[in-house]
């Protein structure tokens, strides 16, 4: 059974590869096209990270990429200046582009991110990398377990892994062993997980469904060629692409 799914999923890596599942440009590509290193870069990265839950990914960064692009809402992606704003400001920036659609509570997780950051890392989040030597365990460690209340909703069990697989993508940095990065168990990724047959319908539908997709995929590719992360995209756009026959 576990042979069967795991040549499933090596379909599944290469339909990718070869575009069959369509994806050839993600959400994250909505970017201002920073240079990859810069702090800038990580921001923007990091922060609308954190609003993306229960809404569609392609907007949500779309928003993100207009709110930088003008001049009266670009300070949102800058710490110091974003603690340094009445609250009110701070939210009249996040939902003149719907890049907050909770106005309330999305303000509140982005004002906390930038404390957080500030107080942290002087508003120098590539410093998280660096003090947990590029080991995804231990960034994990500290910001779901260390400084949870810190990062709200970053620290979750699907933002966690793949804010992480996008700052790889994206900003070029390196960690010590990529196979520590697991799937990002999002609602695209435990469907396709139940459809291949990892997790049962009762397990979809339970409240511990996103650490047993990581459990799973860990325990499957533990001793495969792949990481636990190549899977991930092919999941998420073969869930969102109704389950296009594997071949």
């Amino acid at each position: 059974m576990k042979e069967e799914i795991l040549l499933k999923a090596e379909k599944l890596i290469n339909m990718y590869k070869e575009g069959l599942l369509g994806g050839r440009v993600m959400p994250e590509d909505s970017n201002p096209g920073l240079p990859k290193t810069s702090l800038e870069n990580y921001l923007y990265f990091t922060l609308p990270m954190a609003l993306n839950y229960q809404r569609n990914s392609y907007t949500l960064w779309e928003s993100a990429l207009k709110t930088y692009n003008d001049e009266e809402t670009k300070f949102l992606f800058n710490p110091k200046e974003v603690i340094n704003k009445p609250e009110s400001e701070v939210q009249k920036a996040l939902i003149k582009y719907r890049l907050a659609l909770q106005k309330d509570k999305q303000t509140k997780i982005w004002i906390t991110l930038c404390h957080t950051f500030v107080n942290l890392f002087d508003g120098d989040i590539r410093k998280i990398f660096d003090q947990n030597e590029n080991d995804p365990d231990k960034i994990r460690k500290f910001m779901q377990i260390k400084h949870k209340k810190e990062f709200p909703y970053l620290s979750g069990n699907k933002l966690c892994n793949y804010w992480m697989y996008v700052i790889y993508e994206y900003t070029g940095r390196t960690y010590t062993d990529l196979s520590k990065l697991t799937v990002a168990p999002d609602i695209h990724v435990c469907r396709a997980t139940c459809k291949l047959g990892l997790i049962t319908e009762e397990e979809l539908n339970s409240s511990k469904v996103q650490e047993l997709v990581i459990q799973r995929w860990h325990e499957l590719m533990k001793n495969s060629k792949y990481n636990e992360i190549d899977v991930h995209t092919p999941l998420w756009l073969w869930a969102r692409n109704n389950f296009k026959e594997i071949r």
